[in-house]
């Protein structure tokens, strides 16, 4: 079967598939600091579809999603979907329930986050008086998103929808933070994304909730005030930090091959994540 690529992101492929659908395949790639890594992360497309269709089911209730069938050609079996094809809203929607990360660069510089008044005295860590709204723009391949405010996003998609994708988020957030939390994880923030029929219905789209695109914490060690372990690609980031892999982030030059030890851990981070969420085994 010959199949038109249309897209490329950090990790996924998108194809034309018939009847106006798309083919999605999530890669092996990892990517940091903006960067594509050249090295992959075995099983790591594989464990993220999985979750991505858990957490789908999970969520049902709440929204519908994008998958159609997960009958794909056998070289994409069990990292790609068939899924409808929608109008995306030009939105990161990013629901925080502590502070960490962009978020807390933001707070620690104005008190704020996204345009929205937190408390003072908050740390690297800290849970939210309740979760917050805080959406990001969309960057190309390469770039960074950006924190905006609400009223961005209201001035982009309109007053309504940016009502509606406020809502649909905090709701999503609400019921994974529940589900994570019973099972001993702790669900920092997450960004989602979401398009829309002809019929104008709402759509929970891409990936979701896995830890690509959420912060997952051991709920046993959680201690505000400092960076927490995480159930993420964590353990590349320090180790391209660091001073062994000899990579200066403003250099504006690829970071290295990431060794098999690095490798392998991260693996099992994201294998760990998936059993202990789901309940399946890898």
């Amino acid at each position: 079967m010959s199949l038109q690529h249309v897209h490329s992101g950090k990790v996924r492929d998108l194809y034309a598939w018939p009847d106006d659908r798309l083919l999605m395949v999530a890669s092996d790639r990892i990517s940091a600091f903006d960067h594509v890594l050249e090295t992959e992360i075995p099983d790591k497309g594989e464990i993220l579809t999985r979750m991505s269709l858990w957490w789908f089911e999970q969520l049902a209730e709440l929204v519908p999603n994008h998958v159609v069938s997960t009958d794909v050609p056998e070289q994409f079996r069990g990292r790609g979907l068939i899924c409808e094809r929608l109008q995306m809203f030009p939105v990161e929607c990013v629901a925080r329930g502590y502070l960490t990360g962009s978020g807390l660069l933001d707070y620690q510089s104005t008190g704020e986050v996204c345009g929205i008044a937190l408390p003072p005295g908050l740390v690297d860590g800290s849970r939210l008086p309740e979760p917050v709204f805080t959406p990001a723009t969309k960057a190309e391949l390469g770039e960074h998103d950006e924190n905006v405010s609400y009223d961005a996003v209201e001035r982009t998609v309109g007053a309504d929808a940016a009502a509606e994708l406020r809502a649909l988020t905090l709701a999503v957030y609400e019921r994974a933070e529940q589900v994570a939390r019973e099972r001993g994880i702790v669900l920092a923030d997450t960004k989602l994304e979401f398009g829309r029929r002809d019929d104008g219905t709402t759509v929970l789209a891409d990936e979701v909730l896995t830890p690509d695109s959420s912060r997952f914490w051991p709920a046993e060690s959680w201690a505000p005030g400092r960076a927490q372990p995480s159930y993420d690609k964590q353990i590349v980031r320090n180790w391209l930090l660091s001073e062994e892999s000899r990579w200066d982030r403003a250099s504006g030059e690829a970071p290295p091959p990431l060794p098999a030890d690095v490798v392998e851990r991260t693996r099992s981070r994201y294998v760990e994540a998936f059993e202990l969420l789901t309940g399946e085994r890898f």
